[in-house]
Protein backbone atom coordinates (compact mmCIF):
# COMPACT_ATOMS: atom_id res chain seq x y z
CA UNK A 1 0.00 0.00 0.00
CA UNK A 2 2.88 2.40 0.79
CA UNK A 3 4.47 1.64 -2.59
CA UNK A 4 1.20 2.37 -4.40
CA UNK A 5 0.76 5.64 -2.51
CA UNK A 6 4.33 6.71 -3.34
CA UNK A 7 3.81 5.87 -7.02
CA UNK A 8 0.63 7.98 -7.09
CA UNK A 9 2.47 10.94 -5.55
CA UNK A 10 5.27 10.63 -8.11
CA UNK A 11 2.73 10.61 -10.91
CA UNK A 12 1.06 13.77 -9.57
CA UNK A 13 4.45 15.51 -9.30
CA UNK A 14 5.28 14.69 -12.92
CA UNK A 15 1.92 15.96 -14.13
CA UNK A 16 2.39 19.18 -12.18
CA UNK A 17 5.86 19.73 -13.68
CA UNK A 18 4.62 19.07 -17.19
CA UNK A 19 1.46 21.18 -17.20
CA UNK A 20 2.35 23.82 -14.62
CA UNK A 21 0.65 24.47 -11.31
CA UNK A 22 -2.41 26.31 -12.67
CA UNK A 23 -3.17 23.88 -15.49
CA UNK A 24 -2.48 20.96 -13.17
CA UNK A 25 -5.15 22.08 -10.72
CA UNK A 26 -7.57 22.81 -13.56
CA UNK A 27 -7.13 19.19 -14.67
CA UNK A 28 -7.38 17.89 -11.12
CA UNK A 29 -10.56 19.77 -10.18
CA UNK A 30 -13.00 17.73 -12.37
CA UNK A 31 -11.44 14.49 -11.13
CA UNK A 32 -11.80 15.61 -7.51
CA UNK A 33 -15.43 16.64 -8.10
CA UNK A 34 -16.22 13.31 -9.77
CA UNK A 35 -14.57 11.40 -6.91
CA UNK A 36 -16.62 13.35 -4.37
CA UNK A 37 -19.86 12.56 -6.24
CA UNK A 38 -18.92 8.87 -6.37
CA UNK A 39 -18.21 8.77 -2.63
CA UNK A 40 -21.48 10.51 -1.73
CA UNK A 41 -23.55 8.30 -4.04
CA UNK A 42 -21.80 5.20 -2.73
CA UNK A 43 -22.73 6.19 0.82
CA UNK A 44 -26.36 6.91 -0.09
CA UNK A 45 -26.75 3.72 -2.12
CA UNK A 46 -25.32 1.50 0.62
CA UNK A 47 -28.55 1.63 2.69
CA UNK A 48 -30.79 -1.40 2.37
CA UNK A 49 -34.59 -0.94 2.08
CA UNK A 50 -36.63 -0.76 5.26
CA UNK A 51 -39.00 -3.57 6.21
CA UNK A 52 -42.58 -3.19 5.07
CA UNK A 53 -45.96 -4.28 6.44
CA UNK A 54 -47.04 -7.29 4.39
CA UNK A 55 -50.70 -7.14 5.42
CA UNK A 56 -51.08 -3.43 4.80
CA UNK A 57 -49.27 -3.69 1.46
CA UNK A 58 -51.53 -6.41 0.07
CA UNK A 59 -54.79 -4.89 1.33
CA UNK A 60 -53.97 -1.35 0.20
CA UNK A 61 -52.90 -2.61 -3.22
CA UNK A 62 -56.06 -4.66 -3.63
CA UNK A 63 -58.24 -1.68 -2.66
CA UNK A 64 -56.44 0.53 -5.15
CA UNK A 65 -57.06 -1.98 -7.95
CA UNK A 66 -60.66 -2.62 -6.80
CA UNK A 67 -59.82 -6.26 -6.15
CA UNK A 68 -60.64 -8.64 -3.32
CA UNK A 69 -58.03 -10.04 -0.96
CA UNK A 70 -58.13 -13.83 -1.31
CA UNK A 71 -55.97 -16.75 -0.28
CA UNK A 72 -52.57 -16.18 -1.86
CA UNK A 73 -52.90 -12.40 -2.12
CA UNK A 74 -50.40 -11.73 0.68
CA UNK A 75 -47.70 -14.06 -0.65
CA UNK A 76 -48.10 -12.82 -4.22
CA UNK A 77 -48.02 -9.15 -3.18
CA UNK A 78 -44.92 -9.83 -1.08
CA UNK A 79 -43.12 -11.53 -3.96
CA UNK A 80 -43.88 -8.54 -6.19
CA UNK A 81 -42.75 -6.02 -3.57
CA UNK A 82 -39.48 -7.87 -2.91
CA UNK A 83 -38.68 -7.83 -6.62
CA UNK A 84 -39.59 -4.15 -6.90
CA UNK A 85 -37.38 -3.39 -3.89
CA UNK A 86 -34.37 -4.81 -5.73
CA UNK A 87 -35.06 -2.64 -8.76
CA UNK A 88 -36.31 0.59 -7.19
CA UNK A 89 -34.23 1.07 -4.06
CA UNK A 90 -31.74 4.00 -3.99
CA UNK A 91 -29.22 3.37 -6.75
CA UNK A 92 -31.43 0.75 -8.34
CA UNK A 93 -30.14 -2.76 -9.03
CA UNK A 94 -26.36 -2.72 -8.46
CA UNK A 95 -25.21 -6.29 -9.07
CA UNK A 96 -24.61 -5.71 -12.80
CA UNK A 97 -23.18 -2.17 -12.58
CA UNK A 98 -19.99 -1.56 -14.58
CA UNK A 99 -19.27 2.03 -13.47
CA UNK A 100 -18.61 3.74 -10.12
CA UNK A 101 -19.90 3.76 -7.53
CA UNK A 102 -21.85 0.54 -8.17
CA UNK A 103 -18.87 -1.40 -9.51
CA UNK A 104 -16.89 -0.49 -6.37
CA UNK A 105 -19.58 -1.76 -3.98
CA UNK A 106 -19.71 -5.44 -3.06
CA UNK A 107 -21.74 -5.60 0.15
CA UNK A 108 -25.05 -4.46 -1.33
CA UNK A 109 -24.80 -6.66 -4.46
CA UNK A 110 -24.32 -9.65 -2.17
CA UNK A 111 -27.32 -8.52 -0.14
CA UNK A 112 -29.25 -8.32 -3.42
CA UNK A 113 -28.23 -11.86 -4.32
CA UNK A 114 -29.50 -13.18 -0.97
CA UNK A 115 -32.88 -11.54 -1.61
CA UNK A 116 -32.93 -12.73 -5.22
CA UNK A 117 -32.37 -16.38 -4.25
CA UNK A 118 -35.45 -16.27 -2.01
CA UNK A 119 -37.46 -14.58 -4.76
CA UNK A 120 -36.43 -17.34 -7.15
CA UNK A 121 -37.25 -20.12 -4.69
CA UNK A 122 -40.67 -18.65 -3.91
CA UNK A 123 -41.52 -18.11 -7.59
CA UNK A 124 -40.58 -21.73 -8.29
CA UNK A 125 -42.72 -22.95 -5.39
CA UNK A 126 -45.66 -20.89 -6.59
CA UNK A 127 -45.33 -22.31 -10.10
CA UNK A 128 -44.69 -25.89 -8.98
CA UNK A 129 -46.97 -26.40 -5.98
CA UNK A 130 -48.83 -23.38 -4.58
CA UNK A 131 -50.79 -22.78 -7.80
CA UNK A 132 -51.44 -26.45 -8.66
CA UNK A 133 -53.95 -28.78 -7.03
CA UNK A 134 -51.98 -31.94 -7.86
CA UNK A 135 -48.95 -33.15 -9.81
CA UNK A 136 -50.96 -33.82 -12.97
CA UNK A 137 -52.67 -30.42 -13.07
CA UNK A 138 -51.76 -27.72 -15.59
CA UNK A 139 -49.36 -25.03 -14.43
CA UNK A 140 -50.50 -21.42 -14.35
CA UNK A 141 -49.18 -19.67 -17.49
CA UNK A 142 -48.30 -16.33 -15.87
CA UNK A 143 -46.21 -18.01 -13.17
CA UNK A 144 -44.66 -20.25 -15.83
CA UNK A 145 -43.58 -17.08 -17.64
CA UNK A 146 -42.32 -15.22 -14.57
CA UNK A 147 -40.24 -17.97 -12.95
CA UNK A 148 -37.57 -18.40 -15.68
CA UNK A 149 -37.22 -14.62 -16.05
CA UNK A 150 -36.44 -14.30 -12.35
CA UNK A 151 -33.78 -16.99 -12.81
CA UNK A 152 -32.06 -14.92 -15.50
CA UNK A 153 -28.35 -14.11 -14.96
CA UNK A 154 -28.14 -11.57 -12.15
CA UNK A 155 -24.96 -9.95 -13.57
CA UNK A 156 -26.09 -9.26 -17.14
CA UNK A 157 -25.81 -5.59 -18.13
CA UNK A 158 -26.05 -5.82 -21.93
CA UNK A 159 -29.18 -6.65 -23.91
CA UNK A 160 -31.11 -8.17 -22.24
CA UNK A 161 -30.15 -6.70 -18.89
CA UNK A 162 -31.04 -8.32 -15.59
CA UNK A 163 -33.38 -5.44 -14.78
CA UNK A 164 -35.36 -5.80 -18.01
CA UNK A 165 -35.92 -9.51 -17.42
CA UNK A 166 -37.00 -8.96 -13.82
CA UNK A 167 -39.39 -6.19 -14.88
CA UNK A 168 -40.91 -8.55 -17.45
CA UNK A 169 -41.37 -11.08 -14.65
CA UNK A 170 -43.20 -8.42 -12.64
CA UNK A 171 -45.67 -7.95 -15.48
CA UNK A 172 -46.50 -11.66 -15.37
CA UNK A 173 -46.72 -11.69 -11.57
CA UNK A 174 -49.14 -8.75 -11.59
CA UNK A 175 -51.26 -10.53 -14.20
CA UNK A 176 -51.43 -13.59 -11.93
CA UNK A 177 -52.23 -11.36 -8.95
CA UNK A 178 -55.15 -9.79 -10.82
CA UNK A 179 -56.50 -13.14 -12.01
CA UNK A 180 -56.18 -14.64 -8.54
CA UNK A 181 -58.85 -12.36 -7.10
CA UNK A 182 -61.14 -12.56 -10.14
CA UNK A 183 -64.16 -14.87 -9.94
CA UNK A 184 -63.98 -15.31 -13.73
CA UNK A 185 -60.43 -16.72 -13.71
CA UNK A 186 -60.69 -20.17 -12.15
CA UNK A 187 -57.37 -21.25 -13.67
CA UNK A 188 -55.42 -18.87 -11.41
CA UNK A 189 -55.41 -20.49 -7.97
CA UNK A 190 -53.36 -20.55 -4.77
CA UNK A 191 -53.68 -23.73 -2.70
CA UNK A 192 -52.71 -23.04 0.92
CA UNK A 193 -52.18 -26.64 2.02
CA UNK A 194 -49.83 -27.98 4.65
CA UNK A 195 -48.03 -30.26 2.19
CA UNK A 196 -47.37 -27.35 -0.19
CA UNK A 197 -45.93 -25.27 2.63
CA UNK A 198 -43.82 -28.17 3.86
CA UNK A 199 -42.29 -28.58 0.41
CA UNK A 200 -41.24 -24.92 0.18
CA UNK A 201 -39.92 -24.92 3.75
CA UNK A 202 -37.64 -27.79 2.75
CA UNK A 203 -35.99 -25.51 0.18
CA UNK A 204 -35.67 -22.74 2.77
CA UNK A 205 -34.06 -25.11 5.25
CA UNK A 206 -31.52 -26.23 2.67
CA UNK A 207 -30.60 -22.63 1.87
CA UNK A 208 -30.24 -21.64 5.51
CA UNK A 209 -28.19 -24.73 6.30
CA UNK A 210 -25.72 -23.88 3.55
CA UNK A 211 -25.43 -20.24 4.59
CA UNK A 212 -24.95 -21.22 8.22
CA UNK A 213 -22.07 -23.53 7.30
CA UNK A 214 -20.39 -20.84 5.19
CA UNK A 215 -20.74 -18.30 7.98
CA UNK A 216 -19.34 -20.69 10.56
CA UNK A 217 -16.34 -21.40 8.33
CA UNK A 218 -15.15 -17.80 8.70
CA UNK A 219 -12.63 -18.91 11.34
CA UNK A 220 -11.77 -22.25 9.73
CA UNK A 221 -12.87 -25.63 11.01
CA UNK A 222 -11.90 -29.28 10.82
CA UNK A 223 -15.10 -31.24 10.26
CA UNK A 224 -15.85 -34.93 10.23
CA UNK A 225 -17.13 -36.00 6.83
CA UNK A 226 -20.76 -36.95 7.44
CA UNK A 227 -21.90 -36.93 3.80
CA UNK A 228 -23.00 -40.56 3.89
CA UNK A 229 -23.68 -40.89 7.62
CA UNK A 230 -26.83 -42.88 8.31
CA UNK A 231 -27.19 -43.88 4.67
CA UNK A 232 -26.85 -47.65 4.60
CA UNK A 233 -25.35 -48.80 1.32
CA UNK A 234 -24.94 -45.20 0.13
CA UNK A 235 -22.19 -44.24 -2.32
CA UNK A 236 -20.78 -41.08 -3.86
CA UNK A 237 -19.06 -40.24 -7.13
CA UNK A 238 -15.55 -39.55 -5.80
CA UNK A 239 -13.83 -40.43 -2.52
CA UNK A 240 -13.27 -37.77 0.13
CA UNK A 241 -11.11 -37.76 3.29
CA UNK A 242 -12.69 -38.62 6.64
CA UNK A 243 -11.93 -35.10 7.90
CA UNK A 244 -12.31 -31.87 5.95
CA UNK A 245 -10.59 -28.52 6.45
CA UNK A 246 -13.13 -25.81 5.65
CA UNK A 247 -12.54 -22.08 5.74
CA UNK A 248 -14.19 -19.17 3.96
CA UNK A 249 -11.53 -17.05 2.18
CA UNK A 250 -10.95 -13.78 4.04
CA UNK A 251 -11.94 -11.77 0.97
CA UNK A 252 -15.39 -13.44 0.94
CA UNK A 253 -16.29 -13.17 4.63
CA UNK A 254 -18.23 -9.92 4.25
CA UNK A 255 -19.80 -11.23 1.02
CA UNK A 256 -21.27 -14.26 2.79
CA UNK A 257 -22.39 -12.08 5.72
CA UNK A 258 -24.37 -9.68 3.54
CA UNK A 259 -25.82 -12.50 1.44
CA UNK A 260 -27.11 -14.04 4.68
CA UNK A 261 -28.50 -10.68 5.77
CA UNK A 262 -30.35 -10.28 2.46
CA UNK A 263 -31.68 -13.84 2.69
CA UNK A 264 -33.04 -13.23 6.18
CA UNK A 265 -34.58 -9.86 5.16
CA UNK A 266 -36.53 -11.50 2.34
CA UNK A 267 -37.61 -14.48 4.45
CA UNK A 268 -38.99 -12.25 7.21
CA UNK A 269 -41.50 -10.78 4.76
CA UNK A 270 -42.30 -14.05 3.01
CA UNK A 271 -42.98 -15.87 6.28
CA UNK A 272 -45.23 -13.06 7.48
CA UNK A 273 -47.21 -13.42 4.25
CA UNK A 274 -47.26 -17.21 4.66
CA UNK A 275 -48.69 -16.78 8.16
CA UNK A 276 -51.65 -14.88 6.69
CA UNK A 277 -52.30 -17.04 3.62
CA UNK A 278 -51.80 -20.38 5.39
CA UNK A 279 -53.58 -19.31 8.59
CA UNK A 280 -56.08 -22.19 8.60
CA UNK A 281 -53.47 -24.88 7.95
CA UNK A 282 -51.10 -23.47 10.55
CA UNK A 283 -53.82 -23.20 13.20
CA UNK A 284 -55.00 -26.74 12.53
CA UNK A 285 -51.45 -28.01 13.04
CA UNK A 286 -50.87 -25.73 16.07
CA UNK A 287 -47.90 -24.30 14.17
CA UNK A 288 -48.55 -20.55 14.32
CA UNK A 289 -46.26 -20.08 17.32
CA UNK A 290 -43.46 -22.00 15.61
CA UNK A 291 -43.70 -19.77 12.56
CA UNK A 292 -43.63 -16.63 14.69
CA UNK A 293 -40.49 -17.88 16.44
CA UNK A 294 -38.74 -18.35 13.09
CA UNK A 295 -39.56 -14.77 12.15
CA UNK A 296 -38.29 -13.59 15.55
CA UNK A 297 -34.94 -15.32 15.04
CA UNK A 298 -34.57 -13.85 11.55
CA UNK A 299 -35.46 -10.35 12.77
CA UNK A 300 -32.42 -10.49 15.05
CA UNK A 301 -30.18 -10.67 11.95
CA UNK A 302 -31.29 -7.18 10.88
CA UNK A 303 -29.79 -5.30 13.82
CA UNK A 304 -27.65 -2.23 13.21
CA UNK A 305 -24.02 -2.98 12.36
CA UNK A 306 -21.97 -0.50 14.37
CA UNK A 307 -18.59 -1.61 13.06
CA UNK A 308 -17.39 -0.03 9.77
CA UNK A 309 -16.17 -3.47 8.66
CA UNK A 310 -17.27 -7.07 9.22
CA UNK A 311 -14.94 -8.30 11.96
CA UNK A 312 -13.57 -11.84 11.92
CA UNK A 313 -12.23 -12.47 15.39
CA UNK A 314 -11.66 -15.98 16.71
CA UNK A 315 -14.41 -17.80 18.61
CA UNK A 316 -13.32 -16.56 22.05
CA UNK A 317 -10.91 -13.81 21.00
CA UNK A 318 -10.77 -10.13 21.84
CA UNK A 319 -12.54 -9.02 18.66
CA UNK A 320 -16.09 -9.85 17.65
CA UNK A 321 -16.88 -12.28 14.86
CA UNK A 322 -19.96 -11.00 13.05
CA UNK A 323 -20.20 -14.11 10.90
CA UNK A 324 -20.50 -16.42 13.92
CA UNK A 325 -23.19 -14.20 15.44
CA UNK A 326 -25.13 -14.27 12.18
CA UNK A 327 -24.63 -18.05 11.93
CA UNK A 328 -26.15 -18.46 15.40
CA UNK A 329 -29.39 -16.71 14.41
CA UNK A 330 -29.56 -18.47 11.05
CA UNK A 331 -28.97 -21.90 12.62
CA UNK A 332 -31.68 -21.34 15.23
CA UNK A 333 -34.12 -20.24 12.55
CA UNK A 334 -33.25 -23.33 10.51
CA UNK A 335 -33.77 -25.61 13.52
CA UNK A 336 -37.18 -24.02 14.08
CA UNK A 337 -38.06 -24.59 10.40
CA UNK A 338 -37.18 -28.27 10.74
CA UNK A 339 -39.50 -28.50 13.76
CA UNK A 340 -42.22 -26.68 11.83
CA UNK A 341 -41.95 -29.14 8.97
CA UNK A 342 -42.36 -31.99 11.45
CA UNK A 343 -45.52 -30.35 12.80
CA UNK A 344 -46.93 -29.91 9.29
CA UNK A 345 -46.27 -33.56 8.40
CA UNK A 346 -48.32 -34.85 11.35
CA UNK A 347 -51.89 -35.88 10.67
Amino acid sequence: MKGLFRTLLDLLDRLRERFGVKRFYLLLAPLAAYSLVVVVLGFLWSWTPAQFDVKQLAEAGAAERNETVVVGSYTTATLIELTESLLNKPGGYLSNDRFPPGVLMDNLPNWEFGVLVQIRDLSRAMRKTFSRSQSQSTEQKDLASAEPKLHFDNNSWLIPSSESEYRDALVSLRAYQSKLSSQDESQAQFYARADNLQDWLGDVSTRLGSISQRLSASVGQRRINTDLAGSQGGAQATAQPSELEIQTPWSEIDDVFYEARGTAWALIHILRAIELDFAQSLEKKSAVTSLKQIVRELEATQGTIWSPIILNGTEFGLLANHSLVMASYISRANAAIIDLRDLLSQG
